[in-house]
């Protein structure tokens, strides 16, 4: 038998612009058909193979095969038709134009939180949740005790969910979802919600599913995950397959068309900005304060954040990742450092947060800046990926002054003494022997 699970042939999508077509009974048909009967055999207009002004192509001659246990990135900027393929395959949205042949069970991580209701515990929420997710009574029996340590909220197990945070329901509907045993998983962007520890220990699963030889598709714009998770990667642009092969070389020319050095980043003027934090603006300044994109390996860069808090907040955290261009996370920060605490209070109004890499820091190369503001451990209020981005030049570099090697090359303070010796001056011993 052949070993291809997943087969996509032509895939084309195609949605209404604007307000949706509201549903059609059976009423309304005889009552149009006896208003206007001609309208019942008028030929309809075939469709504009590159949309008109009230359809759009959401995916357009999209075909790929799928090995049974690969693991295959997806990526592509927002609106590439990413979600939309996924939806196809799980059979949640049929196809304009195409066909999708999938073999074995699937499962699908699209939305986390399908099935919650407020009023019922976590406990019965799990076994809901997990039912209408397409487990069966015994696997959630099997599995309970693994999904709820794994979502961290045993203490509240039996609490009604509407009492639950935001960031704890979170945690447990990934916790249940995560823990399906299909032969096809679909994994949408559910890694980007939840404080940035749950986001690795999510991470974390994934890989543990791919280890198990399953067939994994995974939608993500953490260029980093993809890279370590995924052999094979397809870049969806504009609806359609514009690279498909090993990750390294797509991942590659993504970033080399859409990672633009920036130094400034400001939120569009027409963004919500209802949450409880919204980041404003990044920049990153030189020495003499002003936007710079290229550093020499012996000049400071300054990152400056503006951000909204919109309610009052018993703690927040505004947290920094700098990323090689490839998304993988050279070092992170937060405006906590040296604090000694996780977060603090922020009364409503527009703060600017200020850091500094040391010089020398970085080894050469280029760099992006992805942000966010979370309540540690239970909510994450925004998180911002591809901000700004700046290069450090070869010049007065010590990678290329001295060779060392690493993502890092900082400057550290040495001191060295000489100890006295009595035999030998010129000779300082490190220990001397026992002679018992």
């Amino acid at each position: 038998m052949s070993d291809i699970v997943i087969r996509a042939e032509s895939l084309g999508k195609r949605y209404r612009i604007g307000e949706r077509e509201r549903y059609v009974a059976l009423r309304d048909i005889l009552a149009r058909a006896i208003s206007a009967p001609a309208r019942l055999f008028r030929a309809r207009k075939p469709a504009s193979p590159n949309g008109d002004a009230t359809h759009i192509w959401a995916l357009k001659d999209v075909s790929f095969e799928v090995r049974q246990g690969e693991v295959l990135g997806l990526i592509g900027r927002n609106g590439a038709g990413k979600t939309t393929l996924l939806k196809i395959l799980a059979q949640v949205t049929r196809p304009t134009e195409g066909r999708a042949r999938l073999k074995g069970r699937v499962g699908s991580l699209l939305e986390v939180g399908t099935g919650f209701h407020p009023e019922l515990t976590g406990r019965e929420n799990v076994y809901l949740s997990g039912a209408i997710l397409g487990m069966t009574k015994a696997e959630i029996q099997r599995k309970f005790d693994e999904i709820v340590a794994f979502s961290e909220v045993e203490k509240f197990i039996d609490t009604p969910l509407k009492y639950y945070s935001s960031g704890m329901q979170m945690r447990l509907a990934f916790a249940v979802a995560a823990h399906l045993e299909p032969e096809i998983l679909l994994v949408d962007e559910v890694l980007a919600v939840g404080d940035l520890e749950f986001q690795r220990k999510c991470l974390g699963k994934m890989g543990d599913v791919a280890r198990t030889g399953r067939t994994v598709l995974f939608v993500s714009h953490n260029m980093g995950a993809i890279a370590r998770l995924c052999p094979r990667t397809i870049w969806l642009e504009a609806g359609r397959i514009v690279g498909d092969a090993p990750s390294s070389g797509v991942l590659a020319g993504y970033q080399s068309k859409h990672l633009k050095r920036s130094a400034s980043w400001t939120r569009p003027p027409n963004a919500n900005l209802e949450g409880a934090v919204s980041f404003l603006e990044v920049t990153v300044v030189g020495m003499d304060g002003t936007p710079c994109v290229s550093f020499a390996g012996n000049e400071q860069a300054t990152i400056k954040v503006r951000y909204k808090v919109a309610q009052p907040l018993r703690a927040l955290q505004i947290g920094a990742r700098i990323c090689s261009h490839d998304g993988t996370v050279i070092l992170s920060t937060a405006d906590v450092d040296g604090t000694g605490y996780s977060g603090v209070p922020k009364d409503p109004g527009v703060y600017t947060g200020v850091f500094r890499l040391t010089k020398g820091l970085l080894a050469p190369g280029s760099y992006y800046v992805f942000l966010a503001a979370n309540l540690p451990g239970l909510q994450a209020y925004e998180v911002v990926d591809q901000t700004v981005s700046f290069e450090i030049s070869n010049v007065d570099s010590l990678a290329s002054i001295d060779g060392r090697l690493g993502a890092v090359t900082p400057l550290f303070e040495w001191e060295t003494t000489k100890e006295a010796s009595n035999d030998d001056p010129t000779l300082t011993p490190l220990a001397s022997p026992s002679l018992g």
